[in-house]
């Protein structure tokens, strides 16, 4: 649920206290945690943490716009949703957050890099800590081009490897084409061979009548 505040402190102020507390705790961890060079504000209707344009002036690649997202915490209506951009993108670092939270023995809901809770005992706040305190603003930087390099290359892979199976489809098509028109051939062949045959055995018994005939009549 997007929230219209323009400040962090105005986006608290609009929470119901329970819910407010809730946001706060898990805000401290990730404050106390946090490189220098993020920045925390108000994106994309909730709390964000990003890498500022002045720090990297492209953006985020869907709307370079916006400052690279880093982190966020968002209260939905049903629960607390708490981002974490630095999961996103690396199957190696999804998997070593999902084994150290395993290990805490709490249940993990998550999506691609939305973990979704209702209160604090919810979630293994020391490996969202260790996560967070693991990347500086310059090696966020360093690994989310990584990532968008590769998904960039994704489509152009999947363009080669379509267009090198269409190719194939249609080189067997047309191999096929050429071997049933020439069993057509071969059959018509055959066919025609058949026929020749029948005629020459035909005239030939003809013949033989016509000679017998002719043998009859010398006899009378």
């Amino acid at each position: 649920m997007q929230s219209k505040a323009t400040t962090v402190e105005a986006y608290l102020a609009e929470l119901p206290e329970d819910r407010r507390a809730v946001v706060e705790q898990v805000r401290a961890v990730i404050r106390a945690n946090l490189h220098s060079g993020f920045e925390e504000g108000i994106q994309y209707g909730m709390i964000g943490y990003y890498v500022p344009h002045r720090l990297y002036p492209p953006g985020y690649h869907c709307d370079p716009k916006q400052p690279l997202p880093f982190a966020g915490i968002s209260s939905q209506k049903n629960y607390i949703s708490m981002y974490l951009g630095c999961v996103y993108g690396s199957d190696a670092v999804a998997e070593k957050f999902k084994r150290a939270w395993a290990a805490t023995g709490k249940k993990l809901d998550m999506g691609k890099a939305c973990i979704r809770f209702k209160k604090p005992e919810d979630l293994a706040l020391d490996v969202i800590a260790d996560t967070i305190k693991s990347i500086s603003a310059a090696g966020y930087i360093a690994y989310y081009e990584s990532a968008i390099k590769t998904t960039r290359n994704r489509p152009a892979k999947a363009a080669v490897k379509k267009a090198a199976k269409t190719s194939s489809r249609r080189t067997a098509k047309k191999t096929a084409a050429v071997r049933r028109a020439a069993k057509k051939r071969a059959s018509k062949t055959a066919a025609s061979g058949a026929a020749s045959k029948k005629t020459r055995t035909v005239s030939g018994s003809d013949l033989s009548t016509k000679k017998a005939g002719r043998r009859v009549s010398l006899k009378k």
